[in-house]
């Protein structure tokens, strides 16, 4: 399909206080301007806000926010014969995690309400209680998989 050689995935060593690589990768992802230390305070203390008001471990309402949001299967155009179709495909792990990452900060931006960490809790609690708009994100996006069943014979 491609020519160009992929670039190898580098490793992610795990975060230093929950002492796991994909919220490390969470973190990577809030980073905005080069701010690692900013961004790894904000993620620690959404943590916290969620541990204070949900009385659970922050890291299961994590790994289950990430469970809720992430894809099984999306779209892809694929053009054949003049005519551009929306293909099923089912979504590999590493992208699974990296869509529900963006739709969960992409919702948490879109949240009105008071600092980044505080909506980001109420965020990730929202995706844990399979409610909110990165949930609805991926109704969608399943959704679409759905209707386009029919070419699914085009698989690239």
């Amino acid at each position: 399909m491609s020519r160009r050689s992929k670039p190898e995935k580098r490793e992610i060593l795990p975060d230093s206080r929950y002492n796991s690589a994909q919220l490390q990768n969470f973190i990577n992802r809030v980073n905005r301007r080069g701010k690692k230390s900013t961004a790894t305070r904000i993620v620690y203390d959404a943590l916290a806000l969620i541990e204070e008001r949900a009385k659970r471990n922050p890291m299961d309402v994590f790994d289950q926010a990430i469970k809720n949001v992430a894809p099984v299967m999306e779209v892809k155009p694929r053009r054949v014969g003049g005519a551009t179709y929306q293909i099923p495909m089912e979504v590999p792990p590493y992208r699974r995690f990296a869509l529900a990452a963006r739709w969960i900060l992409g919702a948490t931006a879109g949240r009105s309400g008071k600092s980044f960490a505080e909506k980001l809790a109420a965020e990730l609690m929202d995706a844990a209680a399979n409610q909110g708009t990165a949930i609805r994100k991926r109704e969608e996006t399943h959704k679409m998989a759905e209707a386009n069943r029919a070419f699914s014979h085009y698989r690239a």
